[in-house]
């Protein structure tokens, strides 16, 4: 009789037929099958799974499977982040830091954030760091910043460490150390980051931080101007136009010329210096500049 009633009690405990797992749910979630996780989620966080609560919340924020609904998002994050799920309390936190929403809320969002942050979760980290360097009007502690940004770095966030490496060398919260920002920044435009290769690229051009090459700055600027850096794409037009780190180019000179011009970069020296080409060759760099889609990826 005991024997039966164990069994009886493992079979209550086990999943129902047909009902998914959060390992299910994540990898639907994962492969962008909303319309199979939303279901699978709604009856996961009526059931108390944290982590279904979270996907949830996430899914109505961003209207994954459903009409986006940011109030019902809130209602299953807060359930997951009273809960301590490090992920609803990271996107909890963003909902009420926008200030473009008009749910915004300083003091819950930071309070938020920080409790994303503090159980180590490096997107958080990185956005406390941004918090602390005063992206929301209030006054900047970067020394605080550049700690927040050293444990997301830590943990390989591109961002974070693009952010260090440029508080190292511009000397804010930290010793200024271009090896050490060079560094930081080189690793950052290596993973990818638009940003990184901008600023690695001017850094290798200048030989700060890093054995000078102006062929490699080139390079570095050129491929963060494809990744549609408008600041970049300016620079690449002064490079193609002057011959500097590559061979003088006009058509792609003013190619780049035209992109940042309509990125809100314009350049009254290059305007003037290009308006000479011929009508062919402008033809050519506007036909380019048409056709130009920024890359992704590394």
């Amino acid at each position: 009789m005991k024997l039966k009633t164990a069994a009886l009690a493992l079979l209550l405990l086990a999943t129902p037929a047909g009902a998914a797992t959060i390992d299910e749910l994540q990898s639907a979630y994962d492969a962008g099958n909303f319309a199979q996780a939303l279901p699978e989620a709604q009856a996961l966080a009526a059931k108390g799974d944290v982590k279904a609560m979270t996907l949830l919340g996430l899914m109505y924020r961003k209207g994954q499977g459903t009409a986006a609904d940011t109030d019902t998002a809130i209602i299953w994050l807060s359930r997951a982040a009273e809960k301590k799920d490090a992920r609803a309390q990271l996107a909890l936190g963003m909902i009420y830091l926008d200030q473009n929403d008009g749910r915004y809320d300083y003091a819950k969002g930071e309070a938020n954030l920080r409790a994303a942050a503090e159980q180590g979760l490096p997107d958080a980290q990185f956005n406390m760091g941004l918090i602390a360097a005063g992206s929301f009007g209030n006054p900047p502690d970067f020394v605080n910043a550049a700690d927040w940004f050293k444990k997301a770095a830590d943990q390989g966030n591109v961002s974070a460490e693009y952010n260090l490496g440029v508080l190292y060398l511009e000397g804010q919260g930290v010793p200024k150390d271009a090896l050490r920002a060079a560094a930081l920044i080189g690793q950052a435009a290596e993973k990818g980051n638009p940003d990184a290769m901008l600023d690695y690229g001017v850094l290798v051009f200048r030989g700060e931080g890093v054995q000078q090459n102006e062929k490699i700055g080139a390079q570095w600027l050129i491929l963060s101007a494809k990744r549609g850096n408008v600041v970049a794409q300016n620079r690449a037009a002064r490079l193609y136009a002057f011959g500097k780190g590559v061979p003088a180019d006009p058509v792609e000179a003013l190619t780049w010329n035209i992109l940042a011009t309509k990125g809100g970069r314009g350049d009254a020296e290059l305007d003037s210096i290009l308006a000479k080409l011929t009508d062919e060759q402008k033809a050519q760099a506007q036909a380019k500049a048409d056709a130009f889609k920024p890359l992704e990826g590394k």
